[in-house]
């Protein structure tokens, strides 16, 4: 952050990348037991590389 004197009074500025991280929205507290728990973890890694599998399979005939 880069702060200048403007008459008697200090004026802070953030740049556009502190802006964008600060106007990010927080995940829930949904989100972030699911990203916790490991069974749902294992869940969606298998689930992903079944489709990945299947995307594979199909593009070699």
């Amino acid at each position: 952050m880069s702060t200048y004197e403007t008459d008697t009074k200090k004026v802070e500025q953030m740049s556009d990348v502190d802006r964008s991280i600060a106007e990010a929205p927080l995940p829930t507290a949904g989100t972030l037991r699911r990203r916790k728990n490991l069974f749902y973890q294992a869940t969606r890694f298998v689930a992903f590389n079944f489709r990945m599998m299947k995307m594979v399979t199909r593009a070699h005939h």
